[in-house]
Order: C-alpha cells, then structure tokens, then sequence
C-alpha cells in the first residue's frame, strides 16, 4: 500500500508532483476518472488514495488528504471520529464489502451525508495490508436507486406496456404486459422485427420511432391503430394510446441514441365509444338537417329525396329508392304478389351528387327471386348483404342490378299507415367496411321520414 502511496503521491491529479515511475499516470488517470469518490487507507489507516471525485464531495484536494491519519480533525467531527474509523478499518477482517452511511465534513466546514462500500485489500503475502473506501452522496445513491427501482417496476408490475425498442427498431426489452398485449412472450418478443408482431399499423409505428430516434420525443401522446395476430389467427384490431422517450448514453460526450421507450395502454373499448358517440352525433344532426330541408320542399317527393341526400354524408356512397306499386296491402314484392317495385330516385353512380328522379321511371325494376330487397319487403325490416365469396364485388352487384362499384348493401322497407311503399336502398364499396346492425337502425330511421313523405306525395297525386 505504501508504494502505491507514493506512485499516487507522484502522479500528476493525485499530489501535483512530478511525474513519477512508469504506470503512474495510467493509475492516478484511472482512479481520477471514476464517477465514484474514492479513498484508500494502509493498515494503519492512513490515506494512501484520494481522487477527483472524493475532491469534490469533500473539498479537500490529493495533496491535502493524502498522509493523513484517519478523518479525524479534518473530514469528520472530532467526536464521530473513532467510531467512523474503527467501522471503516473493521473491513480488514472481514470479507466481502461492507456498506455504512457516515456525516462526513467539507473543508468548507458544512457537512454531508455519504453512503461508503468498503472492503480490504490483501498485500502480496496475502495478508490484510490496508482498506479502500468508495463513496458518494446518499441523495445521489438514493436518486440511482430509485432510478433502478422504477425500472424495475416498469417491467414488472406496470399496467401500461413498455417496450424498449433498440436502433433497429427491434425490441430489446418487453415487460409482461407489453408482452400480453403482443401475444408473444417476453423473451420470443426479443430482437424480432416489429412486422413479425403486429399484423396492421406496423408503418406508423416504425415511423413514430425513427421520428423519435432522429429528432426526439412528440409533445403528446400518440393513438395507434394496430391490428395483433393471436395465436388463433383471428385478427383483434387494437388502439394503444403510446408516449415514446429517446434513450441517450450518459457516458458519452455527445448523446448517442441507444433506442426508443415505447410506453403504450390500450384504450380501444373508450376509443370505439368515443366513435360511436360521434357517429351518434353527426347521424342525429343529419336527421335534424334534412327535418328542416324537407319542411321548406313544396313537393312530397323532393322532401324524401331530400332524406337520401343528408343520410348519405359519412353513411353510403349510393342510394336507390323503389316505390312499390300495386294493392300495396301485402308485405309480397314477388312475382304474382301484387307489386312491383319501381326505380323513382337515385343517387349518381361513380361520383357523389345529389339524389334525383329517375328519367323514364314507371318500368318496374327487374329484381330476381331472393333479392336483397325483395327480402326486405317480405319480411317488413332490414336486410344486409355483401359481395363476400360470390365472385368479384362488379359481379355482384351486376347481377342485383346496382352499380358495379357496390360491395355492401343495405335494404329497408318504406311503411306508412300499415302499407308497404317502397324499399330504401344505401350501397357501399370494396374500401368501406360492412354494414352493420346500428347502421340498420338508422336507415330505418331515415326510412321512416321517406316513407311519410312519399305517402304524402302519394295521397296528393291521388
């Protein structure tokens, strides 16, 4: 311990001296660059070892520490003195380290609360020769501690999923809801590209991460619209609202971007809710809307095509409108039943526009057995219908005498004082989705306000 003494003693940052044998410098350079303050004692405890690091918490420099027995009188009050140098010199008779919190005195004469690991070091002879101390601030040891645990705690018992996502955009890290939500385990989840993990949204993601890797985390936080692929194969669409924080090295002097936090919580329940709210909203307004537009029409038939035209905003694409001529008493619509339906309004095919009469109108609409509408007459309700397996969508609709463009269809029977009037038609394409059961509830609702106009427009042309 004493040779090492003088090696540091002589090195350039540890005593300010000349500098000494070979392999100083390296020594007194690497003690000097630790991030821990750092002091040693020989077996008769006095201080051998003294770095930058130690210089800063306390104020004293090498030159000053350095040859000094103990802390007493000088980094420790007189009357803690005994007690913190015999808990630190205890260490040479015991293995392994040994962790204390001492009050220890700047040169300033304030004082500062460390928490000290220290152990024994064994000379050539294998024989206890001395004790070093490493030590540093307790709010600084107890802030790394609750860096840790907070890690911890986010890969292990966090309700939001984290995934730590490296350079290549792979994860590194995923913690057990994260992992849950992926439908991979923690471990299988590891280093495989994202496109692997998710079935849809995969382009947006990656470009949230490289947004975040290149120029840093966004202000807010970001709604994802994903699709998983469990292992039953069934597609589960998902929005995770996600926060991402770029990690940067603290070790190196510039900031090297070690990958991305990717935190994100499922809110796809609250989302669909939220959605179907405003759906709700904007069809009510529509409804009210087309009430005032219809009220202003002097004419009974442009009041209900006036219906067509609010309900088709944000709703179809098409709109058809078959009046039912005949007894009108019965709910039949086939061949022999005593109606037939009737093309009297429609919307443009392959370009948005207002509904309007059809020209030449009074030839029935050659529907075949089993037609969607014909259905819909029959059973006095609503019928969905989609091209699905039944060759290609053009196909489909061609042969149900609808533009070729339709893909989904939505038929609804006109009813007005107990009679069947007509059937109201709305037609979707390929890139919409399925009509579904709440989109049939409001057709009926703008049925029924057609079907009232069209029966006023039926009784004054009688």
């Amino acid at each position: 311990m004493s040779a090492s003494r003088s090696e540091i003693t002589d090195a350039p940052g540890a005593g300010g001296r000349e500098p000494g044998p070979p392999g100083a410098d390296l020594l007194a350079a690497l003690l000097d660059g630790m991030d821990a303050a750092l002091c040693a004692f020989d077996a008769a405890g006095v201080v051998t070892h003294w770095n930058r690091e130690a210089e800063r918490i306390l104020g004293w420099s090498a030159r000053e520490a350095v040859g000094r027995r103990g802390f007493a009188g000088w980094a420790v009050r007189s009357a803690d003195a005994a007690e913190v140098q015999g808990r630190l010199m205890a260490a040479m008779d015991a293995p392994g380290r040994q962790v204390h919190e001492f009050a220890l005195l700047r040169k300033d004469g304030g004082r500062v609360l460390v928490r000290t690991q220290s152990a024994r070091v064994l000379g050539a002879d294998g024989k206890p020769a001395g004790v070093y101390c490493a030590f540093s601030e307790v709010h600084t040891q107890i802030d790394l501690e609750r860096s840790i645990a907070l890690s911890e705690a986010l890969f292990d018992e966090a309700s939001w999923g984290v995934v730590l996502v490296d350079v290549d955009l792979r994860p590194a890290v995923v913690n057990g809801e994260a992992a849950r939500a992926l439908g991979a385990g923690r471990t299988s989840a590891l280093g495989r590209p994202l496109g692997e993990l998710l079935e849809q949204g995969v382009e947006e993601l990656e470009g949230a991460l490289q947004h975040v890797l290149a120029e840093g985390a966004p202000r807010g936080l970001v709604d994802l619209w994903v699709s998983v692929a469990p292992a039953e194969g069934r597609e589960q669409r998902r929005c995770w609202r996600s926060g991402f924080v770029r990690l940067a090295s603290p070790l190196a002097e510039e900031p090297v971007p070690l990958g991305v936090g990717w935190l994100f919580h499922d809110v796809t329940d609250a989302k669909l809710a939220e959605q179907e709210a405003n759906r709700l909203r904007f069809r009510s307004s529509q409804l009210h809307r087309a009430g005032r537009a219809a009220s202003e029409c002097e004419d009974p038939l442009e009041a209900a095509t006036a219906y067509l035209d609010f309900a088709l905003a944000g709703f179809a694409d098409h709109a058809l409108l078959d009046v039912a001529e005949g007894d009108g008493e019965g709910g039949g619509g086939t061949e022999g039943g005593g109606e037939r339906l009737v093309r009297a309004v429609a919307s443009p095919a392959g370009a948005p526009g207002p509904a309007a009469g059809v020209a030449g109108g009074g030839l029935p609409v050659r529907y075949a057995p089993g037609h969607p509408a014909l259905q819909a007459v029959e059973r006095l309700g609503s019928v969905r219908a989609s091209a699905g397996a039944e060759g290609t969508p053009g196909e489909w609709a061609e042969r149900r005498q609808w533009p070729k463009e339709a893909a989904h269809a939505l038929c609804t029977v006109l009813r007005s004082r107990g009679r069947t009037l007509g059937v109201l038609t709305f037609l979707r394409g390929a890139a919409r989705p399925a009509f579904e059961r709440p989109d049939a509830v409001y057709a009926e609702s703008v049925a029924v306000l057609t079907a009232s106009a069209l029966d006023l427009a039926q009784s004054t042309g009688d």
